[in-house]
């Protein structure tokens, strides 16, 4: 075992860069390309990484996951079949405006083991998505078995006094008048369109540790990117055991 991943723990996936969303606060930027990764080489890579590790959880996100559902679902097939105890979806809860459609995808998702959905509702996803398919998406995936929670991203901290934290705490509201509690959520970094948007909300001549960085030495998390790349590898063209096998901070 690599002695720099002896402790890595959690798989995450960015299945596509693809997005529904325009939020002002995206780390990502502007959702210029729409990559998306392969479903059952996630899915392999899952199980060939939960062979050799002892993984706690396996998180898909994007852009918008559910764009590409079924990748969703064959990556967290697979952390089930491996025994992932938490199986970790996050999504703005927007994917189609047809409401069979999104009761369909959400019996898809719950059936195939995601056991807790993160569902990002704030002000800034609010400006361009509408929340009466949130809201049906919400109820659809709303069942026993799932732990679903809204998961807004709060600007400077979920403390601070300005007008978009604000906003969110009223669509916080909204939620919760239909049973459905919020996490803690996160802090904006500024980097992407959040510094070009929000920049003023910032002191930018503090410097801001990012939160979801690793020590490379101690990896404790892996992302793959919706191109296949992981840790400067890519999974298109190298075996993942290899890559993880073969992995130096250096």
């Amino acid at each position: 075992m690599n002695k720099h991943l002896k402790n890595l723990n959690r798989i995450e996936f960015v299945v596509t860069t693809a997005c529904t969303g325009r939020c002002k606060h995206c780390s990502q930027g502007e959702h210029k390309n729409s990559e998306s990764i392969d479903k059952f080489l996630s899915a392999n890579a899952v199980r060939r990484i939960a062979k050799e590790y002892d993984i706690e959880s396996v998180m898909t996100f994007g852009g918008e996951p559910l764009l590409c559902h079924e990748t969703v679902c064959e990556i967290h097939r697979a952390a089930r079949e491996m025994k992932i105890p938490q199986r970790q979806l996050i999504t703005n809860g927007y994917f189609s405006k047809d409401f069979d459609k999104i009761q369909l995808v959400a019996q898809k998702i719950t059936e195939s083991g995601v056991n807790e959905i993160l569902l990002s509702v704030d002000a800034f996803h609010q400006e361009t998505i509408p929340l009466e398919y949130v809201k049906a998406f919400a109820d659809a995936v709303n069942v026993p078995d799932v732990k679903l929670q809204t998961h807004p991203a709060w600007l400077v901290d979920a403390d601070a006094d300005n007008p978009y934290n604000s906003r969110t705490r009223d669509i916080l509201d909204e939620f919760d008048r239909m049973g459905i509690e919020s996490s803690e959520g996160n802090i904006i970094f500024p980097s992407g369109n959040a510094l070009r948007y929000l920049g003023e909300y910032f002191d930018l001549n503090k410097e801001i540790k990012n939160p979801y960085q690793e020590d490379p030495t101690d990896i404790r998390a892996i992302c793959f990117s919706a191109n296949g790349d992981i840790l400067g590898r890519n999974i298109y063209k190298q075996n993942i055991v290899d890559i993880l096998s073969s992995y130096s901070p250096e």
